[in-house]
Parts: structure tokens; C-alpha cells; sequence
């Protein structure tokens, strides 16, 4: 008999997140324009097709970029329709696989002018059309900062794919530690840069660092919640932060649960600590980093918001 319980009770952890859920007014006109390219790859099954399109993945770049201009909204689109397809590709692939799957993509997004090999997986093609519309009015900072933390997380995707080989389970530190890469939180941040020049001593510096931690593990908290019933279902609950909760200290789902909660209270302190601490640069750049920072916790809210509107 399965003694798992039929209902999972989920912590309302946002409900004091003082960032409110607001919608990109490019949302519709660009939600039909970007779906309909990504089409044009025909990389998905039409069974996979039609959980994508459940997924509305614009509605998530919509809400959690709400004043970007359009333009930055589409390419945050292709984005996110990129970490589907390589989420889709490499959740079933082994290491050597999955290894070979991030070099494609990593080759395209260094060579966006360069024609993709005949018969090459179609990741490499998603990549470079991507990046090649990015570049053409993405800050050459945004630009460096993009592809440095868009390697990690395709990097450790590849670890990701040795651990479900081997059949490894992680300490909740361990997991924690690869979860912050796989999660795909460090790559989206750029996205708020595109349209200034924030300077590597502030993307660097150790408060700003630490807030963008921050904000990374909110969005793990959250979507792990979220997703640990789904995740369970289809036997992938090795890589989830309330299934590792559960199997490093013993608790069951209800337990797992409200340590989780706890410790996104706690996470969301150490950001309003840190929020205070951070240091000014003179006003032209400090308007800038306000900008960056507001960016990154609408981040959060919208990745919460969008965890309960999507049909995924």
C-alpha cells in the first residue's frame, strides 16, 4: 500500500515579499510571436510539444522581467524555451551524452555567426539563433556575465547526468551546492543588464554577489515545492530539494516541507540584511544597481506567481 500522502500542503513562503506580481505589457504580442518560432525547430514530440505549451514558459519571462523593453523580453524568451530543450534532452541522457549536448550548445554560443554542422542535435541551432539576436543589443558587460554563468549551469548539467548514472543521492549540502548551478538562476540575471553597463567591480562584489545568492535560492525553495509532487511522478525526485530534505534528515513530506519554509525565511533575511549593506558606487551607478537588484527579486515573485498559474 502506498502510505504517501494523497495531498501535499505547499507554505505560502511570498506572502511577505514586498516586490508585487506584475506583468510585462509585451506579454500576449510576444508569447505569439516567439512560440511560433520556436515551432519552426521542431524540436519537441507533439506529446512534449503539448506540455511545453501548457508550461507558457513567455507568461514566466513576462512576469519575472515585467519592465523590460520588448525586445530584451524576446531574447528572455528564447532563453527560457533554450533551458526547456536542454532540460527535455538531457533529464534522459547519460553523462558522455549530456557532455556532448553542452559542447554543442557552448560551440554556438561562442560562434553565434557560424553555421551548425548537418545532422548536429538541434540544441546547437536553438543556441546560436538565440545569441545572435542577443548580441545585436545586449551590453557587452551583460554579454561576459552571460556566458561566464550560462557555462556553470550547462556544466553542471553534465554532473547532474553522472550522479542520475550512478544512481547518486547528495547530502542536502551537496545537493544545495549543485542545485544553486543546475537551478539556471545565475544565467537569467544578465538579462536585466542588457540594456546597461553595470561594471564587473559591482556584478562582483561580494554583497552583490551574495544578493544574487539569495534571490538562487529563493527560486530553488520555490520551485522545488512546487514541483516535488510532479518530479516524484515521473521518478526524477533524486535531484529536488524536499525529496533530499527528506532522505538527509529523516523527515517525512509535511516535515521536509516546513524546514524548507523555514529556511526561505531565513533567506529572504539575509537579503533585506544584505540589501542594506550595499555599498554606493556615486549616484549614476547606484541608480543602476537599485535597477539590477529590483530586477532580481521581481525574479523570485514571478517565478513564485508563475509556479501556481502554469498548467505545467
Amino acid at each position: 500500500m502506498d502510505a504517501r500522502p494523497k495531498m501535499i500542503y505547499l507554505p505560502d513562503t511570498m506572502v511577505n515579499w514586498p516586490w508585487p506580481r506584475t506583468v510585462n505589457p509585451h506579454y500576449e504580442d510576444v508569447k505569439a510571436e516567439v512560440d511560433a518560432s520556436f515551432r519552426d525547430f521542431k524540436a519537441l514530440s507533439p506529446e512534449l510539444q503539448e506540455a511545453f505549451d501548457k508550461c507558457d514558459a513567455a507568461l514566466l519571462q513576462a512576469l519575472t522581467y515585467p519592465n523590460i523593453p520588448r525586445e530584451h523580453l524576446r531574447i528572455a524568451c528564447d532563453l527560457m524555451n533554450l533551458f526547456y530543450v536542454v532540460d527535455e534532452y538531457t533529464d534522459i541522457a547519460n553523462e558522455a551524452v549530456t557532455k556532448e549536448m553542452a559542447d554543442i550548445v557552448l560551440d554556438a554560443l561562442h560562434n553565434p555567426h557560424k553555421i551548425r554542422p548537418e545532422g548536429e542535435c538541434i540544441l546547437g541551432e536553438i543556441a546560436r539563433q538565440f545569441w545572435a539576436r542577443a548580441i545585436q543589443s545586449a551590453s557587452l558587460s551583460s554579454q561576459c556575465h552571460f556566458l561566464e554563468t550560462f557555462s556553470e549551469y550547462i556544466n553542471s548539467v553534465v554532473v547532474e547526468a553522472h550522479d542520475r548514472e550512478k544512481g547518486r543521492r547528495r547530502s542536502l549540502d551537496d545537493y544545495l551546492k549543485l542545485r544553486r548551478k543546475t537551478v539556471g538562476a545565475k544565467p537569467v540575471f544578465p538579462i536585466l543588464e542588457m540594456g546597461i553597463d553595470l561594471p564587473d567591480e559591482v556584478f562582483y562584489h561580494p554583497v552583490i554577489v551574495d544578493l544574487s545568492d539569495c534571490i538562487t535560492e529563493l527560486i530553488i525553495i520555490d520551485n522545488d515545492m512546487i514541483s516535488y509532487n510532479k518530479e516524484r511522478a515521473v521518478g526524477n525526485e533524486a535531484h529536488n530539494l524536499i525529496s533530499t530534505i527528506m532522505f538527509d534528515l529523516g523527515l517525512d513530506i509535511g516535515g521536509a516541507m516546513a524546514w524548507a519554509a523555514h529556511y526561505h525565511t531565513e533567506v529572504e533575511k539575509r537579503f533585506f540584511d544584505g540589501l542594506a549593506k550595499v555599498p554606493s558606487w556615486g549616484p549614476s551607478v547606484d541608480v543602476l544597481v537599485k535597477e539590477y537588484l529590483d530586477g532580481t527579486a521581481m525574479w523570485a515573485r514571478g517565478h513564485h506567481s508563475w509556479g501556481y498559474e502554469t498548467q505545467r
